[in-house]
C-alpha cells in the first residue's frame, strides 16, 4: 500500500510565545521514528508560524490553521495561501468542525478553499466528521460522503490531500470512537473513494483519525488497517504527543 503514516497536532487558539518555545523544544528533544516511517505536522496559531518554523527541527513540518478561499484583497482578518506560501508553509488545515459549526463554513465553501489551497501549491489535511446527533440517527456515512464529495468535485491532486476524520463528538470531549468503529468509517470512506474517484486514490490516500487521541489509545487505533495516522488536539500541546508520533510503528509490526 505504502502509505506513510502521518501525524498532524492541531493547537488550535492555544500558546504564548513562552508556551510555544517549550512545546518546540520538547518536540526537538524526541526520539521518534525516521521521516520513510512517519510524517509530522504541528500546526500552531497564525502569530507563531515563523517563530515554530525557524525553530523547529527540520524533519517535521508545519500547518496553519486555515486560509482564505481566493486570492487575497479586501478581506479583512483572513490569511491567504499565497501568504502561507511565501512564508514556506507547506501544509493548511482546512475544513475543521469547529469552524464548520461555529463560522458556518459549508461544505462546498470548503471544497472551494481545498482547491484553492493546492492551486497555490499548499498541501492540505481536509476534514470531515459527524455530529453525536447524526450518528445516533445512522447517517455517519451519509454526511461524511457529502463532506468528502464536495472536496473530490473540486480536486484533481490527490497526492496533496490527507483526509482527517473527526467525528465531532469525539473532539475535545474525552469520548474517543472506539478502534472498530473508526475503522469502520475510514474503511466506508476509501470504498467512496474507489467508487467516486479512483481505485488508485483510495489506495493511496491517507485517511487519519481525530477525537481525543493520546498516549493511552493512539497504538490501538493506529493498528487499525485503514487508519493511517491522526489529526491531535490537546495532546499534542503535551509531551505525550511524541508518543503518539511512536504509534507510527505499530504498522511496520502489521
Amino acid at each position: 500500500m505504502g502509505r506513510t503514516f502521518f501525524v498532524g497536532g492541531n493547537w488550535k487558539c492555544n500558546g504564548t510565545s513562552e508556551e510555544v518555545k517549550k512545546i518546540v523544544s520538547t518536540l526537538n528533544a524526541g526520539q521518534v521514528p525516521s521521516q520513510d516511517v512517519v510524517e509530522v505536522v504541528v500546526s500552531p496559531p497564525f502569530v507563531f508560524l515563523p517563530l515554530v518554523k525557524n525553530e523547529l527541527r527540520p524533519d517535521f513540518h508545519v500547518a496553519a490553521q486555515n486560509c482564505w478561499v481566493k486570492k487575497g484583497g479586501a478581506f479583512t482578518g483572513e490569511v491567504s495561501a499565497e501568504m502561507l506560501v511565501n512564508l514556506s508553509i507547506p501544509w493548511v488545515i482546512l475544513g475543521h468542525s469547529e469552524r464548520r459549526a461555529i463560522l458556518g463554513e459549508s461544505n462546498e465553501f470548503v471544497g472551494d478553499k481545498v482547491a484553492y489551497a493546492i492551486s497555490q501549491g499548499l498541501k492540505v489535511i481536509a476534514c470531515v466528521g459527524e455530529t453525536l446527533e447524526q450518528r445516533e440517527s445512522g447517517s455517519t456515512m451519509e454526511v461524511v460522503a457529502a463532506q468528502t464529495k464536495a472536496i473530490a468535485e473540486k480536486v484533481t491532486d490527490w497526492s496533496k490531500v490527507v483526509i482527517a476524520y473527526e467525528p465531532v463528538w469525539a473532539i475535545g470531549t474525552g469520548k474517543v470512537a472506539s478502534p472498530a468503529q473508526a475503522q469502520e468509517v475510514h474503511a466506508d470512506l476509501r470504498k467512496w473513494l474507489q467508487a467516486n474517484v479512483s481505485a488508485e486514490v483510495a489506495a493511496s490516500t491517507r485517511i487519519i483519525y481525530g477525537g481525543s487521541v493520546n498516549g493511552a489509545n493512539c497504538k490501538e487505533l493506529g493498528g487499525q488497517p485503514d487508519v493511517d495516522g491522526f489529526l491531535v488536539g490537546g495532546a499534542s500541546l503535551k509531551p505525550e504527543f511524541i508518543d503518539i508520533i511512536k504509534a507510527a510503528e505499530v504498522k511496520k509490526s502489521a
